[in-house]
C-alpha cells in the first residue's frame, strides 16, 4: 500500500498545495489541528508543519486523514485525466434526426464517462491496462471475404485460439488484447459503438439488451474496426442492408463468421456430426447443437453452412417455413444459456476499483460511482471482496 501511494502521489506532489488542501478539509470538518494530529498519532506541531508544507506526509498518514475528512486520496491530490470528448469523434459516424441524435449521444457520453473512470483508476493504482495490440491491417482495395477470413485466421493464431469456439469472447478481447469493453443499455436498433483514443486505446460499448449470440457478433464486428480501421469511430446498426454498407462496414460484417466459426474447425465438427448419425446426414437438430457450441444463432450458423456448400441454399427459409420455433427447439434439446458476463464494466476495471477502495484511495461514494451502483450495492460488493481477499 505504501509503495503504491509513494509512486502515485507523494513523490510528485507540491507539499504546500497539499498542506493547504488538508487545512481546508480539516476546517470544513470542524476539527482542530490537535484533533487531526491524534488521527495520525502525532503532535500538534507536526500537523502545523504538514499544513504549512514543511513536513512530508507518510502514506499511511495521508490515508488516515483522507478517511477522517470523508474524501478519497485521489480526489484531493490528483486531477481527473482528460480525454477528447467522444461525441465529437462520432459526429461523422451518424446523420440522424434530432431524436436519434439525442439517443446516440446519451450512450456515447456514458461510454466516455466509463472510459474516463477507467483511466482514472489506472492512474490511482499505477496499473495501466496491458495492451497486446497487433499492427493495423491494410485492407484498402482487398477482396472483402478473403480479407475477412485472412485477418480472422491471423488473429486467432496470434491470440492462441486454435480453430475451435471462443467461449468467453469478451474476456478474450479485454484481457488478451487490452480493449475497454462496456455493456450499456441502448435502443434495440443499435448493436454497439467503437472508438479509439490516443490515451485510452480501443473502446467499445455493446448493447446489453441484446441476446448473447448477438452481443458476441457485435464484439467481433467492433474488433474488426479496431484491427482495420482503428481511428475511425463506428456506430453499429441492426438489419442494415449489406449492399448499402460502405466497404469498411461490409468487411466488419464478414469478419465475425470467420472469427467465431473458423472454416477448418467448423468443417471437422460438421463431418463428425454427420458420421455420428445412422443415416450419415446432418440433422436439423444438429444445427442448434452446433450453433450453441460456437455461441452463434442457428440462423447465422445455417447461412454459414450454406455458404460453405455443406447445406443446400435456402435451408433456413425452409425450416422457418415449417413453423420452426428456435427457443422451443433449444429447450427440447436441453441447451443451456451460452456462458456470458454481462457486467457493465470489465473485470480489470472492477478489480482496480475494489483495490482502490480497500486501500482507502477512493471513498465508498466514488466506488459506487465507478461501478454505477447505489451505496447499498457498493457496500455489498466491498464486503464480498473483503471476504474473498
Amino acid at each position: 500500500m505504501n509503495n503504491i501511494l509513494t509512486n502515485n502521489v507523494l513523490d510528485n506532489i507540491d507539499l504546500r498545495q497539499l498542506g493547504e488542501r488538508l487545512r481546508e478539509l480539516r476546517n470544513k470538518c470542524g476539527m482542530t489541528q490537535e484533533s487531526a494530529a491524534k488521527v495520525i498519532n502525532a503532535a500538534r506541531t507536526t500537523m502545523v508543519a504538514i499544513e504549512k508544507g514543511e513536513r512530508r506526509l507518510k502514506a499511511t498518514e495521508l490515508i488516515k486523514l483522507a478517511r477522517t475528512y470523508g474524501i478519497s486520496v485521489s480526489d484531493f491530490v490528483r486531477e481527473r485525466p482528460v480525454v477528447k470528448p467522444f461525441p465529437v469523434q462520432f459526429r461523422k459516424a451518424y446523420r440522424q434526426n434530432e431524436v436519434e441524435k439525442s439517443q446516440i449521444e446519451s450512450f456515447i457520453q456514458e461510454l466516455e464517462k466509463f472510459c474516463q473512470n477507467y483511466l482514472e483508476l489506472e492512474e490511482i493504482m499505477n496499473a495501466p491496462l496491458p495492451q497486446n495490440y497487433p499492427r493495423e491491417y491494410e485492407v484498402s482495395g482487398m477482396p472483402i471475404e478473403r480479407t475477412a477470413e485472412a485477418i480472422a485466421l491471423e488473429e486467432r493464431q496470434r491470440l492462441g485460439l486454435g480453430d475451435g469456439p471462443i467461449p468467453l469472447l469478451r474476456d478474450t478481447l479485454e484481457q488478451s488484447v487490452g480493449l475497454r469493453i462496456f455493456y450499456l443499455k441502448m435502443p434495440s436498433k443499435y448493436s454497439g459503438v467503437y472508438t479509439y483514443d490516443e490515451k485510452l486505446g480501443g473502446c467499445m460499448a455493446i448493447n446489453a439488451n441484446h441476446p448473447e449470440e448477438r452481443r458476441r457478433w457485435s464484439l467481433a464486428h467492433g474488433y474488426l474496426h479496431f484491427l482495420a480501421n482503428r481511428r475511425k469511430s463506428m456506430i453499429g446498426l441492426i438489419e442494415r442492408q449489406y449492399q448499402k454498407m460502405p466497404e469498411s462496414e461490409q468487411l466488419a460484417e464478414a469478419f465475425p463468421k470467420y472469427f467465431l466459426m473458423p472454416t477448418s474447425g467448423l468443417l471437422k465438427r460438421f463431418n463428425d456430426m454427420c458420421h455420428a448419425n445412422k443415416n450419415q446426414k446432418f440433422m436439423p437438430t444438429n444445427l442448434f447443437i452446433l450453433a450453441h457450441y460456437y455461441g452463434v444463432s442457428a440462423k447465422t450458423l445455417t447461412y454459414r453452412l450454406e455458404e460453405m456448400e455443406l447445406l443446400p441454399s435456402g435451408t433456413w427459409e425452409r425450416l422457418r417455413g415449417r413453423g420452426l420455433i428456435v427457443r422451443k427447439v433449444q429447450e427440447e434439446l436441453g441447451l443451456e444459456a451460452i456462458p456470458q458476463r454481462t457486467n457493465i464494466t470489465p473485470i480489470h476495471y472492477q478489480h482496480l476499483a475494489i483495490e482502490a477502495l480497500d486501500l482507502g484511495l477512493i471513498t465508498e461514494g466514488r466506488f459506487a460511482d465507478f461501478l454505477n451502483v447505489d451505496r447499498l450495492e457498493a457496500r455489498r460488493i466491498a464486503s464480498r471482496s473483503q471476504i474473498l481477499s
